[in-house]
């Protein structure tokens, strides 16, 4: 594994003549390698076994529709903003004090 981040680190800077299109092709190409030989791995075969078990259980989610996320946005906007007018008017308050104090 070591080996190929050294060979792409080295290749990269090595080639750095050429486009940068050949460049990046060869580090996708060793990233996939590198993944293919990480994954006849026990810990790269129990790594790859989680992200199956992840993509399924994405599958199971129950996305919100369009109205609910635009109507759960909006009272998530007016709290903020009802939050921030009552911050707004604490600080004022404070502040008025706080000049009568000092004069």
């Amino acid at each position: 594994m070591f080996l190929l981040v050294t060979v792409g680190v080295v290749g990269n800077q090595y080639f750095a003549a050429e486009s940068l299109l050949y460049r990046v092709i060869a580090l996708v190409v060793l990233a996939a390698i590198a993944a293919f030989i990480a994954v006849q791995t026990s810990r790269g075969g129990r790594f790859a076994a989680l992200l199956k078990e992840a993509r399924v259980e994405i599958r199971k989610v129950v996305w919100p529709t369009r109205p609910e996320l635009i109507q759960t946005t909006a009272i998530v906007i007016v709290f903020v903003l009802v939050v921030a007018l009552m911050l707004w008017i604490m600080d004022s308050l404070i502040s008025l004090l706080v000049a009568g104090f000092i004069g």
